[in-house]
């Protein structure tokens, strides 16, 4: 097992292990510095840029994945259909793009990153670096229409001015030991949640273990790599040698979810974000290849007529749209009230 495998067995345990308790000195170091960094953006010490439009946040506060970006891509086709002119920007991680640069749909994803690559071939603009206020206005700059911009994965990064926060949280695994990095999954501590408008937990049952408004993936229909107008059903997949891969933040609620579909695969966990070639899934044996978006756009340059993906949805509650909105409409009077020379009723 590799070392970050083990590491992230070890943040999930009930409790310290060996490896994380000899971590413990760097993970205090680690929570008295982000304290000390949050404490200066918000003594102002730091500035935040703040944009002429409203900027939702979507993050979390541990390390891997929860769900963000499927939620994005709910969040800016809800807000689409009320009217909104929704922009997105991300980190790009995982592409090698330097600098400040958009999303193109049919972009390299070692160039940009995979899930960028995801959010631009939703046709809304994506703009990616690592100065997450540059990307915004570069954005802003190319897409006059705009009004509202989408930061995905951005909660710690506090540089960039926000309107409205929300977290998104594992319902099955929320903070795991409670640690603080390294030893410990927490980017920030759990009483950061106080400060979010919305606390979004992803569910595979459709219940919660902690407050929140209740997030389910959705998926059940696989497209062909090859043939995207071809699809196929999970009934499918219930014979032969199927495997199946994920380089996700959590392989296994992939591998949880295929299961719950009535099939049987071999299963393959990858780093997050892993840059696959074909030695990686060389499997002469396999009947079909089973996978999810994400993997799919690192994949397709070398599949065959055996690799196929399981897109998703994030279904979440209308009242989170709502909320989000009534949280936008009100940040947009108060800017409008400030232009025209009047003071707002929101400090922004």
């Amino acid at each position: 097992m590799r070392f970050a495998d083990r590491l992230t067995a070890a943040w999930y345990a009930p409790r310290l292990t060996p490896l994380t308790a000899a971590l413990v000195p760097a993970a205090i170091l680690f929570q008295v510095a982000s304290g000390v960094r949050r404490s200066l953006y918000r003594r102002k010490v730091l500035r935040s840029e703040h944009l002429p439009v409203p900027v939702v946040v979507v993050g979390n506060i541990t390390v891997g994945g929860s769900g963000k970006t499927p939620l994005v891509m709910t969040l800016a086709s809800a807000l689409a259909a009320r009217g909104w002119r929704p922009g997105i920007v991300s980190r790009g991680y995982g592409g090698s793009a330097s600098g400040v640069t958009a999303v193109r749909a049919d972009d390299d994803p070692q160039d940009v990153g995979d899930e960028p690559l995801l959010l631009a071939r939703t046709g809304y603009p994506v703009w990616i670096g690592r100065d997450r206020p540059a990307a915004a206005r570069a954005l802003l700059a190319a897409e006059g229409e705009c009004n509202v911009i989408i930061a995905d994965d951005g909660l710690q990064h506090y540089a960039l001015g926000r309107d409205v926060e929300i977290a998104v949280l594992d319902g099955t695994r929320p903070f795991g030991n409670g640690w603080p990095l390294p030893a410990g999954p927490l980017r920030e501590p759990k009483s950061r949640l106080a400060g979010v408008d919305a606390s979004v937990v992803l569910s595979t049952t459709g219940a919660s273990p902690i407050a929140g408004f209740v997030m389910r993936l959705e998926g059940s229909r696989f497209v062909h790599l090859n043939a995207p107008t071809h699809t196929a059903g999970p009934e499918t997949f219930r014979t032969g040698n199927v495997h199946a891969i994920a380089g996700i933040g959590h392989p296994e609620r992939f591998f949880a979810h295929l299961a719950s579909l009535g099939i049987v695969a071999t299963c393959h966990a990858f780093p997050d974000h892993h840059r696959y070639s074909m030695s990686d899934i060389a499997w002469r044996e396999a009947s079909a290849i089973l996978m999810t978006e994400k993997d799919a756009v690192k994949c397709a340059r070398f599949a065959d007529g055996r690799f196929w993906m399981l897109p998703v949805r994030a279904a979440v509650d209308a009242a989170l749209i709502d909320l989000v909105e009534e949280r936008l409409r009100g940040r947009q009077a108060a800017r409008n009230s400030r232009l025209s020379g009047h003071q707002g009723p929101i400090d922004l």
